[in-house]
């Protein structure tokens, strides 16, 4: 029997090859055996048009309905079509696939038996979707077919105006010099997944081939999520669109890494995404990252600092000279918090320079300078022209090498605040990093007042966040004394459509500061090794990573699991 749910609505559709069928020779197949084509047409088109867009041809022309490709591919596998124009399907439907699921899988739930969720898809011969909905759902599913214009005007029923919100055709590519027609389908792919990847807060989308496929995943809160998957042919066209959005790539040059910008402007608001291409085994992969601007207007609260560390580190910002260090592996927010101090102590009576690589975010009212290692324009030698601008404040993006660290090191003891980053994995080790490039111990015990090291960890998501409880193995991993849980408020992450029910929403930092003060400074001076120097800072008061993780997990903003997984060194 057909099961039979219905709505009516009047939603402008069209369909894309690239992004229904997983195979269309299998459907152009089983089209020409059900008598919908004939095997003399389809050699004459192909012959004229080749296999690319073959099935997408025969639907623009009317030669097969979508209603037609589901009636032959259900009876190919003994399911049946949904007729999802004859009943009303439920809103709270949402609560199995969200939008953007709905959307990667072409799929809509339309029917709960008690036992089987019903699922409708537009290419019911894609296995993968159907091995990976249960998962999501957490139920056992039915699938069956539908055509995609059904599917399509079912997700506006289901999720209301929420189908019509950011999307593709709300975005801009600001400066673009690619054709106009923005109903091309390229077009419409690659501005889908910059939409998608805005709509749920991605930090950076990866555009990767594979041996057979076009893989698409975003990053949301540090962990990759695959969002899409396409044929592989469509590659070419998706890196060409890319690198003419960002007008500094060649779309001839394949063989060599690339570098670009695309600025866009969707749902008002404007964003950046610094866009890098490599070449692979499989071709050319790219990955995008988001530029968010709203963390230019970031506090000290809203990167993590609970309110002493807030205090200690809003003093160390008003002082006139020296070095402050943050120090953390690539991807744990230095960036951001650099940032954020920089529009702490923006005044009208300090004059600002930064030197980066690359300028990530362009911050009102101060001198932002970019490393251009073609043209000798390096950390070291921009930093040495930054000098000359006579500036109370700089920020060096990273010290990478000896030269680099000498100048910002002189530039400290003669006057000037000085911000920057290293790759260390704690606090005290920057001291041995420092001497390793050649640095005197004596100049660093003069010049560092304070090294910051941090990571990220993702926040409990405030709308569906549950009380929770430590279980034996987090106690004795976190080394929590019994007595911090009379007080304590620990949550633990539950899950909703705000979050993707994940149970988490946004990212925080833990804090490890490292202050330079006269005890310090001799023990730097005396050559004291790493661990004797941590040994001795954290007599003198300094928290770790972990203890301060901890603190967070007590309060309730992130959970024990996300601490002891990225505090795994700090266990001591």
């Amino acid at each position: 029997m057909v099961v039979t749910p219905s709505f009516v609505t009047h939603l402008k559709t069209h369909t894309e090859f690239y992004t229904v069928y997983s195979n269309e020779e299998d459907f152009i197949q089983l089209l020409t055996e059900g008598g919908h084509l004939t095997s003399e047409h389809v050699a004459d088109v192909r012959g004229k048009l080749g296999d690319d867009g073959l099935l997408q041809h025969f639907i623009d022309h009317g030669d097969v309905t979508e209603t037609a490709i589901a009636e032959v591919s259900a009876a190919s596998i003994g399911t049946q079509v949904a007729d999802l124009a004859n009943g009303f399907i439920d809103p709270a439907f949402k609560s199995f696939l969200s939008l953007t699921d709905c959307r990667r899988f072409n799929a809509v739930p339309f029917y709960d038996d008690g036992s089987y969720l019903c699922i409708a898809l537009a290419d019911v011969l894609d296995f993968e979707s159907q091995d990976a909905i249960p998962h999501i759902v957490n139920r056992e599913c039915t699938f069956y077919a539908a055509p995609l214009k059904a599917i399509q005007m079912a997700w506006e029923q289901i999720f209301g105006d929420e189908v019509g919100q950011a999307d593709a055709s709300e975005l801009h590519v600001v400066g673009d010099i690619g054709s106009d027609d923005s109903d091309a389908p390229v077009i419409k792919l690659v501005s889908g997944i910059l939409v998608d990847a805005f709509k749920m807060r991605a930090s950076d989308i990866h555009i990767e081939p594979l041996e057979t496929s076009l893989r698409i995943r975003n990053r949301l809160d540090g962990k990759l999520i695959e969002v899409a998957s396409h044929p592989k042919k469509l590659l070419p066209a998706v890196i060409a669109r890319l690198k003419v959005m960002s007008s500094s790539m060649s779309i001839a040059e394949k063989r060599i890494p690339q570098d670009g910008r695309i600025q866009i402007k969707m749902g008002g608001k404007d964003v950046d995404l610094r866009v890098s291409s490599v070449p692979s085994n499989h071709g050319e992969s790219i990955v995008m990252r988001i530029l968010d601007k709203s963390a230019l207007s970031l506090g000290l609260p809203q990167l993590g600092f609970l309110s002493d560390d807030q205090a200690v580190f809003a003093e160390l910002l008003r002082l006139p000279d020296g070095i402050i260090l943050v120090t953390g592996p690539t991807g744990s927010g230095k960036t951001t918090t650099l940032y954020a101090c920089l529009n702490e102590i923006n005044k009208p009576d300090k004059k600002i320079i930064t030197v980066e690589d690359p300028v990530e975010y362009e911050l009102a009212g101060i001198n932002q300078v970019m490393v251009r290692a073609d043209i000798g324009m390096t950390f070291a030698a921009a930093l040495r022209s930054m000098l000359r601008q006579a500036p109370n404040i700089i920020m060096v993006g990273e010290i990478r090498d000896g030269e680099t660290a000498n100048i910002a090191i002189n530039a400290s003891l003669t006057g000037h605040l000085v911000f920057s980053t290293l790759h260390t994995n704690d606090a005290p080790s920057s001291v041995a990093r420092l001497a390793d490039m050649g640095i005197k111990n004596f100049l660093i015990a003069s010049a560092v007042r304070a090294i910051l090291a941090q990571r990220l960890v993702r926040k409990l998501c405030d709308k569906c966040k549950v009380p929770a409880t430590l279980n034996e193995k987090e106690l004795r991993m976190l080394n929590i004394d019994p007595s911090q849980l009379a007080e304590s408020n620990i949550m633990g992450p539950g899950g909703c459509e705000a979050c993707r029910d994940t149970g988490y929403r946004g990212r925080i930092g833990i804090f490890e500061i490292f202050l330079v003060d006269d005890e310090v400074r001799h023990l730097i001076n005396q050559d004291m090794s790493t661990p004797q120097l941590r040994r001795r800072a954290r007599e003198l008061g300094m928290r770790t990573l972990r203890e301060d993780g901890i603190r967070k997990v007590l309060v309730g903003m992130t959970s024990a699991s996300e601490v002891i997984g990225v505090t795994m060194s700090d266990a001591d």
